[in-house]
């Protein structure tokens, strides 16, 4: 007889890493991955939470630091700032940039398509609207 116990589903790709960043970004500060695997639930094992904040450090979603022992660690941006990130690591794995913003830009809605035309004409009004809306 084979012991056939239930597993959990698997969660889907990247899933894990969203709910690390969301976790420390619940944080009222600098948390620990011990903190991570608590408001995780506790289901995932402590070494998958290191690995997990090691890959989000590789890719500049998180910043670390010494304290004692172990280290504390902080989201590096907020969700928007890490969607940029991922379109910016797209583009730069591209050949030809012109041709993929060209077929960008000619899907966007046109409200989106006016929207990154302001952007483009004013990105310092951009910028100091949403340092203003986060600090709400």
């Amino acid at each position: 007889m084979t012991d056939r116990r239930q597993r959990p589903p698997r969660r889907g790709q990247g899933e894990l890493e969203a709910q690390v960043l969301s976790a420390l970004r619940a944080a009222e500060g600098p948390a620990t991955a011990g903190w991570v695997q608590e408001r995780l639930g506790g289901d995932l094992a402590y070494t998958t939470v290191i690995t997990i904040l090691t890959r989000l450090l590789a890719k500049g979603a998180v910043s670390r630091e010494r304290v004692g022992r172990s280290f504390v660690w902080t989201p590096a941006s907020d969700e928007a700032g890490l969607a940029a990130r991922r379109m910016r690591r797209v583009l730069d794995g591209e050949r030809d940039r012109e041709a993929v913003l060209a077929s960008f830009v000619t899907s966007l809605e046109p409200n989106d398509e006016r929207l990154l035309r302001d952007l483009l004409a004013h990105p310092e009004a951009a910028l100091a609207r949403n340092k203003a809306e986060r600090e709400d």
